[in-house]
């Protein structure tokens, strides 16, 4: 009985493996986004030895019709994946198979595939005196009077400034002394300028007050407990801890952070188009949805003040 192609290695299996080194390397994606698209060029291959019945080589990527994608995609529905996250799978299939074509010499010729439609959810933004409390909280319960300073300097940075987890924790501490504005790297290397508000610079320099390393140079900013760079998910867990003690809801996570700066920001008359600066957004289609946020706010405020609402 011969083997099930399914279980032997593939012979795309190497292009997916170098395609997740030009992503990293030459594209400069992060670890996350290379760690999910090489998991999905190695679905794609099973999914299509399964299929086929035969062992995939980079010649037959460049074959897949639209039939075998849709295949692919539902045998993932099926699996538990939801609308969203099928979207990034199509997105990451779409662009391996391009570079497989590419590879072999051969025009991308992508078979046609509609994305799943996605459902258009809205961010849920804090209340000003919750983000503070949350910040505030997971500094008084960390194990360490600087780890306590640290955790309050990064959660004011979010909300203060609008910055994802990832750009606070590639901070370098070249950026110091902080002044009135930040230079911020962030997703596909994109720098931009985001104001300081004082209150932001007072827990930083309270930070590196008492940090017990030393914070010079291209180190990172915000260190863990051995001096090393911070695991974001020390981050999240430090927030979802304070979280629990306060009774907040569990969408205020340290990205909600980010959500409640911009909501905000355009709830007291933000120009759009700023607001996409600030945010480092690509597109101002990104940044729209904040219009519906407060749109939201507005609406949730008329039906618990008016009397005939």
């Amino acid at each position: 009985m011969a083997d099930d192609p399914a279980s032997l290695i593939h012979p795309a299996s190497a292009l997916a493996a170098r395609w997740a080194s030009y992503l990293q390397h030459d594209r400069r994606r992060s670890a996350h986004t290379v760690r999910a698209y090489a998991a999905t060029a190695h679905r794609l291959i099973d999914f299509l030895g399964r299929y086929r019945g035969e062992l995939i080589d980079a010649g037959a990527l460049t074959q897949v019709a639209s039939p075998e994608l849709r295949a692919f995609l539902a045998d993932r529905r099926a699996g538990g994946l939801g609308a969203s996250s099928a979207a990034r799978e199509l997105s990451g299939v779409r662009s391996f198979l391009r570079y497989a074509a590419e590879q072999q010499g051969s025009p991308p010729q992508l078979p046609r595939t509609r994305a799943p439609k996605r459902p258009r959810t809205l961010p849920r933004p804090a209340a000003p005196d919750d983000a503070v409390n949350l910040a505030e909280n997971a500094a008084e319960a960390a194990s360490a009077p600087w780890i306590g300073a640290r955790d309050l300097a990064i959660l004011l940075l979010l909300y203060g400034a609008g910055l994802r987890v990832a750009e606070a924790l590639s901070l370098g501490a070249n950026v110091l002394p902080i002044g009135a504005t930040l230079r911020v790297t962030g997703k596909r290397s994109k720098t931009r300028l985001v104001p300081i508000v004082p209150a932001v610079r007072e827990a930083i320099d309270d930070y590196v007050r008492q940090c017990p390393y030393p914070l010079r140079g291209e180190v990172p900013l915000f260190v863990g407990a051995r001096g090393g760079p911070l695991n974001p998910d020390l981050v999240r867990r430090a927030v979802a801890a304070a979280r629990k003690r306060l009774g907040l809801p569990d969408t205020l996570t340290p990205h909600a952070l980010r959500h409640s700066f911009a909501t905000h920001l355009l709830a007291r008359g933000a120009d759009l188009r700023a607001l996409q600066e600030l945010l480092g957004h690509a597109s101002l289609s990104s940044t729209q949805i904040y219009t519906a946020v407060d749109a939201a706010r507005l609406l949730d405020v008329y039906r618990h003040a008016h009397p005939r609402a």
